[in-house]
């Protein structure tokens, strides 16, 4: 049929389904200019490609099928532009979502990479920190069984994805058990939020300041004789603790199987 084309072909034109077009059909957003009754095949029009067209250009601007059938069923320009509008709002949102996101996969590679490139194993340093902002939730913790119960209760009192906070999960010891040299038992969970806003009561901050810090590898089950050895470093350089120690493992067995990349850095809070 002249200045016709079956279903088939016009899928093929537009590189689109054949059960697409049907569905358009069903709802109404582009219906065949006939259909042969005898076979009930579907039959289009070249005056439909650029309805069509329109349709899939919408649709890569993320407009809904019902947005879509509203506007071409009332054509009208202002309804137009109100929907390029809304969608422009919508699509600088997702780019500084997406920023935000492409900012913690930068924040992860240069953890790894540091983590990596640490040569000083088990050897204390005393750095200076900037404040760091957590969300911290309180209580014992003293099995991997609880570390994960905790981080969950965390995890959904804080509003939190995990995508969001990978890398970023670390334990605490109270200044009381680093001072009685008790390390098996763990006071708090935290998750450094970086530049996430977080409406919380269980938002808080590490403190600005001087930290003893050590690396070693290995993970939780592995920080006692660490521990020590930063007591022992906290003592002799005249050092007094000020706080709850920080730990977290860096690099750890969903990152590597190998135990030999395994990476865990201590922090205790000191004053001279």
């Amino acid at each position: 049929m002249k200045n016709m084309f079956s279903i088939g072909e016009m899928a093929k034109l537009h590189n689109i389904t054949m059960k697409t077009l049907r569905y358009y059909d069903e709802i109404g957003l582009l219906k065949p200019i006939q259909i042969d009754l005898n076979n009930g095949y579907r039959y289009y029009s070249t005056e439909q490609f650029e309805q069509l067209n329109t349709i899939q250009y919408l649709k890569e601007l993320g407009f809904s099928l019902k947005e879509i059938k509203g506007h071409l069923d009332h054509r009208d320009i202002n309804g137009f532009l109100d929907l390029l509008e809304k969608q422009k709002i919508l699509t600088e949102n997702k780019i500084r979502e997406l920023e935000r996101v492409k900012r913690k996969f930068q924040n992860r590679i240069k953890d790894i990479k540091v983590a990596r490139e640490v040569e000083e194993l088990g050897i204390v340093s005393i750095n200076s920190m900037e404040e760091r902002k957590i969300v911290r939730l309180m209580g014992n913790i003293d099995s991997e069984r609880e570390v994960e119960i905790s981080l969950r209760q965390l995890e959904n009192l804080a509003n939190m994805k995990s995508s969001i906070f990978i890398g970023g999960v670390g334990l605490t010891v109270g200044l009381n058990d680093l001072k009685e040299q008790k390390f098996n038992e763990y006071n708090s969970i935290f998750i450094l939020t970086e530049e996430e806003v977080v409406l919380s009561p269980l938002l808080t901050t590490f403190q600005k300041g001087k930290y003893a810090t050590i690396y070693f590898r290995g993970g939780h089950n592995d920080s006692s004789p660490y521990y020590r050895v930063l007591l022992d470093s906290i003592k002799e350089n005249g050092l007094q603790m000020i706080g709850d120690s920080i730990e977290r493992t860096i690099i750890d067995h969903y990152i590597s199987k190998s135990k030999e990349d395994y990476l865990t850095e201590i922090q205790i809070p000191v004053s001279y």
